[in-house]
């Protein structure tokens, strides 16, 4: 009886463990003696389907999805490193040609059908690069998962994105229905036909998504984009003080030192203030320096220091 143990499963199991350390010892070798590629032709197909896999894999589909779902995070890593673009637009992200990210993804979560983290992953990141195949992921993770309301969360925030503010009120209804779900989920179906695409939408959305969500990579882009959504309202505001003072005194302040008092009187959404560093130099909210284009009368970001993506 132990024999036929043995033989009918650890065995098997040490093999496939062996392959897969075999693979890994191989693969800096390989990778070394690979002839550099242009730029467009860096990926090679994946060689596996992870999704046939399945039901042949000794029990070991968890471990094979895991696998999958850290290549997946490795692989925008490397794209982004590797990028010659120092400011890349985290909102579209086609330029780094990541063509592989939703293969990997989809072999981890055919793998594990109820891999939540690889979900939300997809979720936040897939819509920067193919928008039809971040909306098919978080579908099939919401099929996958019904009774999980976090994924009707996901789903609804790509429709938001992608501005079917219907369709996400609608997905954001459905997910509120499930029991113990956050009344957040009401908040946004209600918010979606009033308000859908406006900053105060956007900035209660990315605060759940920094406030519930356990995953860190979920956490960074929530935190991103706040400080992103931060920018916009200190944006308008200071823009509409230089033009304040630049009617007032007929030309462009010469520094934002010059409108400090003015800007001390704004209220800005939140609650929030502006901020000075020690160095009493007005502060995005990533703390870089912001910069004062005086032909155009208008404040910028210090590309070179901050961390928030420069868009319009």
């Amino acid at each position: 009886m132990a024999n036929s143990a043995l033989q009918n499963v650890v065995l098997p199991v040490a093999i496939i463990a062996g392959c897969f350390a075999a693979i890994i010892g191989l693969t800096g070798p390989l990778d070394r003696g690979k002839p550099k590629l242009a730029d467009g032709f860096t990926d090679s197909d994946l060689s596996m389907n992870g999704s046939r896999l399945k039901g042949f894999a000794l029990g070991m589909e968890g471990l094979l999805a895991d696998w999958y779902w850290v290549r997946a995070l490795q692989y925008i890593g490397d794209k982004m490193v590797a990028s010659k673009d120092a400011n890349i637009d985290v909102e579209d992200l086609t330029s780094l040609n990541p063509r592989l990210l939703y293969p990997l993804l989809q072999n981890a979560t055919d793998l594990d059908p109820h891999f939540i983290g690889a979900y939300s992953y997809g979720a936040l990141v897939l819509p920067a690069i193919d928008k039809q195949k971040a909306i098919e992921l978080a579908t099939k993770g919401v099929n996958n998962n019904p009774n999980e309301w976090q994924l009707y969360q996901y789903l609804g925030f790509i429709y938001w994105k992608v501005g079917d503010y219907e369709k996400a009120a609608e997905i954001y209804k459905k997910g509120a229905e499930i029991p113990g779900s956050s009344s957040f989920m009401k908040l946004m179906a209600a918010s979606m036909k009033t308000e859908g695409g406006s900053r105060t939408t956007a900035r209660t959305i990315y605060a759940q998504m920094l406030s519930e969500s356990d995953d860190q990579a979920v956490q960074i882009t929530a935190d991103r984009r706040l400080k992103q959504l931060d920018w916009f309202d200190e944006r308008d505001a200071i823009n509409q003080t230089l033009s304040a003072f630049n009617e007032r005194n007929g030309r462009c302040a010469n520094s934002f030192g010059e409108i400090a008092p003015m800007l001390m009187q704004v209220k800005l959404p939140e609650g929030r203030q502006f901020r000075i560093d020690a160095g009493k130099r007005l502060v995005d909210p990533t703390d870089a320096p912001y910069k004062l284009d005086k032909d155009k009368c208008v404040v910028t970001l210090d590309i070179e220091k901050t961390r928030i993506a420069p868009e319009n």
